[in-house]
């Protein structure tokens, strides 16, 4: 932790601390900040998800399926870049001026990574077995009710969609394309969706909310932005402990750390076993229900723990650069 800097710079202690939102006479916002998330959210959705499909239809033609797949993913890859991470950078640039500032551009302490790190290895289980019960409460529940088994199925439909679609990208058949694959599904989204969720949108929400409505808001729309159906609340989850780490390291790089191991670990896994569950938000088979609670319980226990040990560790060092 730059030890000089948290001296110079009160309100930075009282970041880490996540007490209190950026000082509004240090960075004067070209327009209303929460009106500046929205212009991060709705923009960056639309260029996104409208202008980037456009673009990649025009490229690969109605049939994508019959589409390269390396193209595909170098399609994804520069559409993260240009339609995410590029207006990140200038929206904050046109309305806050600081762009370091507004991205909490900090090399973080090595405890600081290991702490958020031990964070994001107890949540992949625990939202791992959340979804074993959410997803065997839903199959309960669809059983009983036509109308809950007939959005079931419309459900399912979108979900194999994206799945589909998803183990294409993830499907290599030599080295070099792992690494390719690497790159598009872990590091490219870790670091594009992270500086304009965790970094503009997040930290313009902080101008006028408190820290944990701006993290859980900001949270929110990113499980939404992912389109995953039976996947919202854990992608929520996610973002709001990536916004957490963000806020309380008041280093942008912490969470996209985060973000990058978890998708990482997906990487990994499904190269390893090459299971398609494995990349499922909605798995259907070998589900032992009974294990999945015991082993969220005790990961929830874990992860609470972890939280509080987080938050005191940042206490600490607050004490010790104000003595």
């Amino acid at each position: 932790m730059n030890e000089q800097n948290n001296q110079d710079n009160p309100q930075e202690n009282n970041n880490l601390q996540g007490n209190e939102p950026p000082q509004k006479d240090s960075i004067t916002p070209a327009v209303h900040p929460v009106a500046a998330a929205f212009i991060g959210l709705i923009g960056g959705f639309i260029l996104y998800q409208f202008v980037g499909g456009i673009i990649t239809i025009l490229i690969f033609g109605l049939d994508i399926k019959d589409a390269p797949v390396n193209g595909l993913r170098l399609m994804t890859m520069a559409g993260q870049i240009l339609f995410i991470l590029l207006p990140a950078l200038l929206f904050s640039k046109w309305i806050y001026q600081n762009v370091s500032a507004i991205f909490r551009l900090r090399i973080p302490h090595w405890k600081e990574i290991l702490l958020f790190t031990a964070g994001i290895i107890i949540l992949i289980p625990l939202l791992q077995s959340y979804l074993y019960i959410q997803n065997c409460f839903i199959d309960e529940l669809a059983k009983a009710s036509s109308l809950v088994n007939s959005i079931k199925e419309l459900l399912d439909s979108l979900n194999e969609f994206l799945e589909q679609a998803y183990g294409d990208l993830l499907s290599a058949s030599n080295i070099f394309e792992g690494i390719l694959v690497v790159f598009v599904i872990a590091l490219t989204p870790a670091v594009c969706e992270e500086f304009m969720f965790r970094g503009f949108i997040q930290r313009s929400f902080e101008f006028k909310l408190k820290p944990f409505w701006a993290a859980l808001i900001t949270a929110v729309f990113f499980g939404l932005y992912h389109f995953n159906p039976y996947g919202i609340i854990p992608l929520i989850a996610l973002g709001f402990y990536f916004g957490f780490a963000a806020y309380m390291s008041n280093s942008i790089l912490v969470p996209v750390l985060l973000h990058f191991l978890n998708n990482f670990t997906a990487v990994m896994l499904y190269f390893i076993f090459e299971d398609d569950e494995l990349i499922s938000s909605a798995p259907t088979t070998g589900i032992d229900v009974n294990a999945s609670i015991v082993t969220f319980l005790i990961s929830l226990v874990m992860f609470t723990g972890l939280i509080i040990l987080i938050r005191r560790y940042y206490s600490r060092e607050i004490t010790r650069l104000q003595d």
